[in-house]
């Protein structure tokens, strides 16, 4: 099965006060079955929510899924929330358990620690980050952790900007964008565009703490906006892309104190492009090999090979064949990759080569409205299921 997060326009019986951030053409969380064999996703119905479900996350075992509710005002604290379904092991749909409020505005990110435990959150709109616990029935807990970033505002042009941009988006307060923690589960990561760091904690698993590491962050050139991060399989290599410097940068990851060195800076675009472009999503290939790093506006996915020291050398790109790529997504067996174009309303398939790290559009697109994120689940194989972003 896949599912399909969205930006989603309130329902009619919803109350005026539950808006989301922002109203979308999506209609809550939508189901696929996969073609095994071509990859092709047939429509299974929709969980329809209001609240633009616009990440997902599932646990090891395929059976529970968690998405973060992109709103601003739930309740009086003007938070958004964190809902928890039960997934049918035989038809894959979707049944709500619960929704608890996420620790702040905008809750765009959702991860599992590798614990299984704990749910982590980042707010965006909030400039927060926040842990819940998993109950034993996959229900979430009201949160144990919840940090708010504090720091100096970075400039509204980034440092390493192309030439003529405008990219402005998150430099007017903080905004937590992505949260993850690192294979082994002692540490926990996350970004602030605003304040362009990304900022490392060490977990306390007992009490479902952030505590500060030392350093507690390393900082990106001012303006650049870091977005979203991935691991090497390996675990000591990290890479970071930024918003608005439309840039990947390749860091050393010590295992044993969780500091962050950065080796390397790379331009997502190619020689001599001008004008503005958004950065979205950073993707690791399962075998390591490649990296892959998407372009809003300019609408591409820049392609990296993974050197034998972890740095990066370019190997080339692919058209999304719609706008505005915000995330893309390997398929399980890593041999197809979706696209999600938030501004085109579809879900494009890549085949991707193992041996050059290249896609090959397929010609399949799927419709969706404002599509933000594709998450796997393998009803057959559960131990295989995938962890989320």
């Amino acid at each position: 099965m896949a599912y399909i997060g969205t930006f989603s326009s309130p329902l009619r019986d919803m109350l005026p006060t539950q808006v989301d951030l922002p109203p979308g053409n999506g209609r809550g969380i939508h189901c696929f079955e996969v073609d095994r064999a071509t990859g092709a996703l047939q429509p299974r119905g929709v969980f329809e929510l209001g609240t633009s479900p616009s990440c997902l996350a599932v646990n090891a075992a395929g059976d529970r899924l968690y998405s973060a509710n992109e709103t601003d005002r739930i309740d009086a604290d003007q938070q958004g929330t964190v809902a928890a379904y039960a997934i049918d092991r035989q038809s894959g749909q979707l049944t709500l358990l619960n929704q608890v409020p996420s620790g702040g505005k905008g809750p765009t990110y959702v991860s599992l620690h590798p614990n299984g435990g704990h749910l982590l959150v980042a707010n965006y709109f909030g400039g927060s980050v926040a842990v819940l616990p998993i109950l034993e029935d996959g229900r979430l807990g009201v949160a144990t952790c919840v940090v708010v970033d504090e720091g100096e505002i970075g400039p509204t042009t980034a440092t390493n900007a192309p030439p003529g941009s405008f990219a402005f988006s998150g430099h007017d307060r903080t905004h937590a964008h992505m949260i993850q923690a690192d294979p082994t589960g002692r540490f926990v990561l996350h970004v602030d565009l605003g304040l362009d760091k990304i900022f490392v904690s060490r977990f306390d698993a007992t009490r479902g703490q952030l505590l500060a590491n030392e350093p507690a962050s390393v900082s990106l050139p001012p303006g650049d906006g870091p977005r979203h991060f991935h691991f090497h399989p390996n675990g000591r290599w990290f890479y970071s892309v930024q918003e608005e410097g439309s840039n990947v940068v390749v860091f050393d990851f010590d295992i044993e104190s969780g500091t962050l060195t950065a080796r390397q800076t790379l331009s997502t675009l190619p020689p001599g492009y001008a004008g503005s472009n958004f950065c979205s999503e950073l993707l690791v290939s399962h075998d390591g090999r490649f990296v892959y790093a998407g372009n809003r506006l300019y609408d591409s996915i820049a392609i990296f090979a993974v050197q034998e020291d972890g740095r990066l050398q370019y190997v080339g790109e692919e058209w999304t064949r719609g706008n505005y790529p915000r995330s893309f997504t390997f398929d399980p067996t890593g041999q197809y990759l979706y696209c999600c174009n938030q501004r085109a309303d579809n879900v494009t398939q890549f085949e991707v080569d193992r041996e050059t790290g290249r896609l090959r559009f397929t010609g399949r697109f799927t419709p969706v409205g404002n599509p933000s994120h594709v998450l796997f689940v393998d009803l057959d194989q559960p131990a295989r299921a995938s962890q989320g972003r």
